[in-house]
């Protein structure tokens, strides 16, 4: 399987000191990049395998996803990456609200490191030319993490990169990631562009409309999906 493939590849990052932390740190990439999509079996044995780690230790690193929401447990089944709810999609978005635009809102006097989130414009605009769709959500992603990082704070880092890789569990279901992703390329734009004045009050307004309608859009289409069953199962 290729995804068991880039795995190997992604043996040599555990180096000497193969922890559960740092298995859960490649899954959870993986998982966020779409190479094991919502509702998958994570077999023990060919993923210990591909790693190189012993089963006590993959184990551990699924015990420590599944209490991030990444994955669940089925009793006599085994470990799937987790399909969310409609309600899980709306509580995802709920935080996102609540500490997104506080960062934005606590920024202190111009100017900003707006460096990175400059750069994930660029890289949405450049997917966007090569319609590469996974690409964008991705730069989209990076975005907001990037936003997020103005806080200067490792918590609330740490925090929201579990939530983003939640979202990704939502964006793997959606069937027209151009049609969800392409129209917030232009808004993440105008975000940056505004930062950049200085103006954040401006910021953290466009940023609350922005996520209330992607919101709406991502509930509308994910819903159809996962309520017609074509979401996968866990």
């Amino acid at each position: 399987m290729a995804e068991l493939t880039g795995l190997a590849d992604d043996r040599a990052l555990l180096g000497r000191t193969s922890t559960a932390e740092r298995v859960s740190d490649i899954l959870r990439s993986r998982i966020a990049e779409g190479y094991f999509p919502p509702g998958t079996r994570l077999s023990e044995d060919s993923i210990g395998g591909a790693l190189g780690v012993s089963r006590n230790t993959l184990r551990e690193a699924f015990r420590l996803l599944t209490h991030e929401r990444l994955l669940v447990h089925e009793l006599n089944r085994g470990v799937f990456v987790r399909v969310l709810t409609v309600e899980d999609v709306a509580d995802i978005y709920r935080t996102r609200a609540l500490v997104e635009c506080a960062v934005v809102r606590g920024l202190g006097a111009p100017p900003y490191a707006v460096d990175g989130l400059a750069k994930a414009v660029a890289d949405g605009q450049r997917a966007a030319r090569e319609s590469d769709w996974k690409g964008v959500s991705t730069a989209n992603i990076h975005f907001h993490r990037e936003l997020v990082a103005l806080a200067g704070s490792a918590r609330t880092d740490e925090l929201m990169r579990s939530v983003f890789a939640e979202l990704r569990l939502a964006f793997h279901v959606v069937d027209d990631p151009r049609r969800l992703h392409e129209p917030y390329l232009a808004r993440n734009r105008q975000i940056l562009q505004t930062l950049q004045a200085g103006e954040r009050d401006e910021a953290e307004k466009l940023l609350a409309g922005y996520l209330d309608d992607s919101l709406q859009g991502l509930v509308e289409v994910y819903g159809r999906r996962v309520g017609d069953g074509s979401g996968g199962a866990g």
